[in-house]
């Protein structure tokens, strides 16, 4: 069974850094599109960023550029998100999606919908004092 696990989530003060797991099984992270989600109270989901393991390109929302850091690390299985400087409006459940993707592309244009297959179940993130 092809599943997506997230960790890393919790409670962090404004400023500071949480890192997001995204860990595969059941499947290979060759040749697949990785995204990061999430969704706030009240709020449409929000792509914030992804990687296309064919080639390492990434792509970043306004809201992530400068703070945030998606990265792969094939042998593990397990994509990550390092978010630096966070703020209060950062507060939300993450998702990590998983799409096959053998040619680079799949990041190119973040919340076009269809690309991803796989999905996890989503790990909490508040930033607050």
């Amino acid at each position: 069974q092809r599943q997506l696990v997230e960790s890393g989530g919790g409670l962090v003060q404004p400023g500071g850094s949480l890192r997001l797991s995204c860990a595969a099984s059941g499947f290979r992270l060759n040749s697949y599109g990785i995204g990061w989600f999430r969704q706030a109270p009240g709020k449409e989901q929000e792509e914030i960023s992804c990687i296309s393991t064919a080639d390492n390109s990434t792509n970043y929302s306004d809201s992530a550029k400068d703070r945030f850091t998606i990265s792969s690390d094939i042998a593990k299985n397990t994509v990550y998100l390092q978010m630096n400087k966070l703020k209060p409006e950062d507060t939300a459940v993450y998702y990590c999606a998983a799409g096959w993707a053998p040619f680079s592309g799949i990041c190119k244009q973040l919340n076009t919908k269809g690309r991803f297959d796989y999905w996890g179940q989503g790990t909490q993130v508040t930033v607050s004092s």
